[in-house]
């Protein structure tokens, strides 16, 4: 069986299939990760919402005009990378582009799932090219069962909002966490995150020109692809100490989350995050962070009052102050 559905796009061809193929732009409707190759045999790998990994190969492309590649999810004993066809056709129409999406080689329980899914983001697809923002994806937000890695890849999705919304003219702001400046947390983010990778054996590159969400969702997006292929089984050597990865993956956490709200208050950004999410992080925070790392990594805690969001008790568990929030 297979899905067929067109929908149209207020921009031209050239920016609609930037739309579909570019990782920056996938970003913003359907992935919170994207690897992309973007040539014949190439391969991509696109975290489309937390713990689910489609990946394939690129058959044809036609820039502006066509795009097909192999579709199949990462672990997946129904439907692994390859098994099934995604063909892309675009057309130039009066006012914008038609994107007709057809999706072959399903089983009829797989188009079932799979509409739903193209539905979603084909929807996401149409607000973005029409308003220049799609919102944030609910399917991203509260990752049900919810584990470290899965809540790192949705606080991700989070700081990349907020990564989107900080310009060049924030750079020097100060933040929240003390001692940094805008330009200064980004850095420490990039370098917290790209020690990880190496110690789960990743050289993550770094690119200080690029966009603040272009260098840190790429260091991030390398750092958990190599965090799903290892697991949180076991310790890592962080350099400094063996650490167990559980511990590590909180660490991730709290990196990604806590630095989003640092950001996003320095920048004046409203950051928007579930609840669920929180509450768990709150959890690992719990245990992550020790009396060994007051007054080092972080600050004493700011009590807040148990009846208070999980946003506010989280930020105040870390050491900043949580008014305004």
């Amino acid at each position: 069986m297979s899905f067929n559905k067109t929908v149209f796009l207020p921009v031209d061809p050239d920016t609609a299939f930037a739309l579909i193929t570019e990782p920056e732009r996938l970003r913003r409707w359907k992935t919170i990760a994207a690897r992309v190759d973007l040539r014949l045999g190439g391969e991509y790998r696109w975290t489309i919402t937390p713990g689910h990994v489609a990946m394939g190969i690129f058959q044809e492309i036609e820039p502006g005009k066509r795009v097909v590649y192999t579709w199949g999810w990462e672990g997946s004993g129904d439907l692994p990378p390859g098994a099934s066809t995604v063909t892309v056709n675009l057309e130039a129409v009066d006012g914008g582009t038609t994107v007709q999406l057809i999706h072959e080689g399903l089983t009829g329980e797989q188009e079932t799932a799979h509409a739903a899914g193209w539905n979603h983001f084909l929807d996401r697809l149409v607000l973005l090219a029409g308003s220049g923002d799609a919102g944030p994806d609910e399917w991203s937000a509260a990752p049900d069962p919810m584990d470290e890695l899965g809540s790192a890849e949705a606080a991700l999705a989070v700081a990349q909002r907020v990564l989107r919304g900080v310009s060049e003219s924030d750079l020097a702001s100060p933040t929240p966490c003390e001692d940094f400046t805008v330009a200064g947390l980004l850095d420490h983010l990039h370098g917290s995150i790209a020690s990880i990778g190496v110690a789960l054996g990743v050289a993550v590159a770094d690119h200080p020109a690029a966009t603040p969400e272009v260098r840190i969702a790429d260091a991030a997006r390398d750092t958990l692809e190599a965090f799903r292929a290892r697991g949180t089984e076991g310790s890592l050597d962080m350099g400094f100490a063996e650490l167990p990865a559980t511990l590590v993956a909180g660490i991730l956490n709290l990196e990604l989350l806590v630095h989003a709200w640092d950001l996003a208050t320095a920048t004046g950004q409203k950051l928007v995050v579930s609840p669920v999410l929180t509450d768990y992080v709150l959890g690992l925070a719990r245990v992550t962070i020790g009396p060994q790392a007051r007054g080092t990594a972080f600050a004493a805690e700011v009590l807040v009052d148990e009846s208070a969001a999980s946003l506010e008790r989280l930020i105040g568990f870390t050491g900043r102050e949580v008014a305004g929030i």
